[in-house]
């Protein structure tokens, strides 16, 4: 008689979200616990051997908890298609775009979603003064969770050259209003599902690294509390990027809404998001009546390779 699946969760990594990483890793584990799986840690570095020897044996599938550089740009992802392990969440393809915030920039102008005007800089450029009128915010290309973002207002600031720890920014300008975020659930072969949006509200700020990942800073209001049409848009558009992108399992597309002009605008989306206590798609599973358990019990069912 076979015993329950057994799962690796890969969880940790080398990128800034190292820290979230290992809160989500453990709470998806606990979580698989739950659901009957035979789930255990790895803490992934940069000791590939290492990480080849902890899954071996096989596991069943591999449960990605990574976030940010190696484990949400197509890296891990084509190690695990390699080694011909199921993973969840999206394939090379699909994680190298939605990390490259220009490129998917690109392909939401082309289905139809409203974008912010923006442009990509080099460290130099920005340093050397405004690219764009005020104001304007400036974010790594490549990075996730609001990591080095930062938002130049009128006045005699400027970026932060200590905080521009890459080469390659993008800059948009600053849309006002709402902050706006919808989980879609899609399996392969299937039409995605968007479950909810959710406002956030920081208590100070905006909604970055801090306000995304401390208790208490940031208000979530589920569901939002917008025009229906919004709602819907938003709802819509968080599916076309899903399926646009060629992503899988779960994703969260971000958004800026501006009551004045009615403006509902795309940022990115997230092929890693996170998975804690504090994380928006949990959140929104729970809203729509799907438990912690059964969502990563989901995500493990439908994980695959490349």
């Amino acid at each position: 008689m076979s015993g329950p699946k057994r799962i690796a969760v890969l969880l940790g990594g080398t990128s800034a979200e190292r820290e979230v990483s290992l809160e989500s890793g453990r709470q998806c584990t606990e979580a698989l616990h739950e659901a009957g799986y035979d789930a255990y840690e790895v803490d992934v570095t940069a000791n590939i051997d290492a990480l080849l020897d902890a899954l071996e044996p096989r596991p069943h599938a591999v449960f990605n908890a990574l976030h940010g550089r190696f484990g949400e740009d197509g890296n891990i992802q084509g190690l695990l298609n390699l080694l011909e392990l199921p993973y969840t969440h999206s394939g090379v393809l699909a994680s190298a775009l939605a990390m490259d915030k220009a490129a998917a920039r690109t392909i939401f102008e082309t289905q139809g979603m409203g974008i912010a005007r923006g442009m990509r800089a080099t460290r130099e450029e920005l340093l050397a003064g405004d690219v764009m009128p005020r104001p304007y915010v400036v974010k790594p290309n490549s990075e996730g969770s609001s990591v080095g973002v930062q938002i130049i207002e009128d006045g005699p600031n400027g970026p932060d050259p200590y905080a521009l720890e890459t080469d390659t920014l993008l800059v948009e300008e600053f849309i006002p209003g709402r902050e706006l975020t919808v989980a879609v659930m899609g399996a392969p072969g299937e039409d995605p599902r968007a479950l909810a949006v959710t406002e956030l509200r920081p208590t100070k700020g905006f909604y970055d690294y801090e306000a995304k990942y401390t208790d208490g800073v940031t208000e979530h209001l589920v569901p939002a509390p917008v025009s229906e049409g919004i709602y819907d848009k938003a709802m819509a558009w968080a599916a076309r990027a899903h399926k646009a992108l060629y992503c899988r399992g779960v994703t969260r597309a971000d958004f800026r809404y501006d009551d004045d002009r009615d403006a509902l605008v795309i940022l990115e989306v997230n092929t890693q998001p996170g998975m804690t206590r504090l994380s928006l798609v949990p959140e929104q599973a729970t809203h729509c009546g799907i438990a912690f358990p059964e969502l990563v019990s989901w995500m493990v069912e439908t994980a695959q390779c490349d």
